[in-house]
């Protein structure tokens, strides 16, 4: 099929032309999402306009190989993912796929890396030098200064079990003036990996105890998600001066296999 499914790359991002397929009036293809942003034909500069359907290509890529289509039309083949799929399932997919490259694991938006799985760690030492990392199954993450104005993240690694976990505590402004404090745990590694593990966060102090328990996300989800349907430690600012000690608040950190 190598040959029939070259026809269909897309010469500006080289991932596939999925249907309807459209082509410049000397015949050349261009993916629906590069060819929004074109005005002229990338392969022979001839105009984009008006637009013309391709049914044969369209007829050839629907019926050709309909069961195999997530082979022909991949973005993560070359990484290594063999999975067949119609390509009605692609995007989602995609999104989900164990061979997407990796983000930045840290909050914020601000770092654009992306890499490989074994890339992660060196990027963490390399570009984010001011992350403390602690030794051991069971440590305090100590967040200085929680009464700082705003939206806040607090960042710390913790190694044990020969990974390495990512600890993130934000403070965010969910609903206006009602400040909340989510805690998660993320492993730097894939979802079947972090199903081992169970984490427990533990805020302690004044004769009060508050007790999270989960398995650990993968980094590949990151903690957007989590956050967003409160599937992590949450806690507003009243219970967290609660436990904090001039305006510092420890949280005991456990990490433990399945």
């Amino acid at each position: 099929h190598h040959e029939l499914t070259s026809l269909f790359e897309c010469p500006v991002c080289f991932d596939y032309v999925l249907p309807p397929i459209l082509q410049c009036q000397a015949g050349h293809l261009v993916c629906n999402q590069c060819r929004q942003k074109l005005s002229l034909c990338p392969t022979c500069r001839g105009s984009l306009t008006p637009s013309i359907r391709n049914l044969a290509m369209a007829n050839t890529s629907a019926g050709a190989f309909p069961d195999c289509l997530c082979l022909v039309f991949f973005q993560y083949a070359t990484t290594g993912c063999s999975l067949t799929l119609h390509h009605t399932e692609k995007p989602e997919h995609e999104d989900i796929c164990e061979y997407r490259p990796y983000s930045c694991p840290c909050p914020g938006a601000s770092c654009k890396w992306q890499g490989s799985l074994e890339a992660v760690m060196s990027h963490l030492m390399h570009a984010h030098k001011s992350i403390t990392t602690l030794q051991g199954e069971d440590i305090v993450f100590l967040a200085t200064d929680i009464n700082l104005p705003g939206a806040v993240d607090w960042v710390m690694m913790q190694s044990c079990f020969g990974h390495h976990f990512m600890l993130v505590l934000e403070k965010q402004e969910k609903y206006e003036g009602h400040q909340q404090f989510f805690a998660i745990v993320l492993l730097i590694g894939t979802r079947k990996q972090a199903e081992n593990f169970a984490y427990r966060l533990e805020l302690n102090g004044n004769r009060r105890r508050l007790t999270w328990e989960a398995t650990p996300r993968s980094i590949h989800d990151g903690v957007a998600a989590a956050i967003l349907n409160s599937d992590c430690l949450v806690f507003d600012t009243a219970i967290a001066h609660l436990f904090a000690d001039n305006g510092n608040l420890g949280i005991n950190v456990t990490i433990s296999t399945c």
